[in-house]
């Protein structure tokens, strides 16, 4: 997909052929998971985001070769894409799985679920809108934890079985080396309507500056 403007919110119902929930890859490596995900679920619709040309080459190549109409690529850092380019309450589910931890203690602001990626997700996701996360660092999943433990607009669900079983790219990698998935999974708390008493209900988952082609 090409980005006519970075400064602009997409418009979504442009993009696809047919008008269906989005989710939403950030940072989507070679769209291993996104293209098996997108051929699972045509009735939904999906955008890859990464910031290497590569890589969204390969998502583009992988797509037409199994004649998806209901997946796209977008070149772009994931922040930015998230913070300003998705339209308010757009999108049903967010998938974030191995980002870049930095693991060096200066570099960690850098990390793209960070304390000001739970406010970011809740504008981006329509209600009861979910985000799945995944990564193999240990210090960087107990910060993805931290950072969601304190946001009250989430509340903390399962990964889907179905889900979790299918892999990405990294994470093949990963287990190849004997490295363990550690997985996390919250969703967008309803809002209330305002002035109505409470009702009982019960419910049963940084970079830098952008580029953009």
């Amino acid at each position: 997909m090409e980005l006519h403007s970075i400064v602009a919110r997409l418009d979504l119902t442009q993009i696809f052929p047919k008008p269906q929930p989005v989710e939403v890859e950030l940072g989507c490596g070679d769209a291993s998971f996104l293209v098996e995900y997108a051929k699972l679920h045509p009735e939904r619709n999906f955008i890859g985001v990464e910031r290497l040309l590569g890589r969204i080459r390969k998502l583009d190549r992988k797509g037409r070769r199994a004649g998806l109409t209901n997946l796209c690529g977008v070149r772009i850092e994931s922040s930015y894409f998230l913070e300003y380019l998705l339209p308010p309450h757009s999108v049903s589910v967010l998938h974030v799985y191995f980002p870049d931890p930095w693991p060096k203690k200066k570099h960690r602001r850098h990390r793209l679920v960070g304390e000001a990626f739970p406010a970011a997700a809740r504008a981006a996701l329509a209600p009861g809108g979910k985000i799945y996360l995944r990564t193999d660092d240990g210090d960087y999943f107990k910060q993805i934890t931290g950072v969601f433990g304190t946001a009250t607009e989430f509340r903390k669900i399962e990964t889907p079985s179905k889900l979790a079983e299918l892999p990405t790219d990294f994470e093949r990698g990963f287990h190849a080396r004997g490295l363990q998935t550690l997985r996390a999974a919250y969703q967008k708390m309803q809002s209330r309507p305002s002035g109505r008493a409470p009702q009982h209900c019960e419910m049963s988952d940084t970079r830098r500056s952008p580029a953009a082609t």
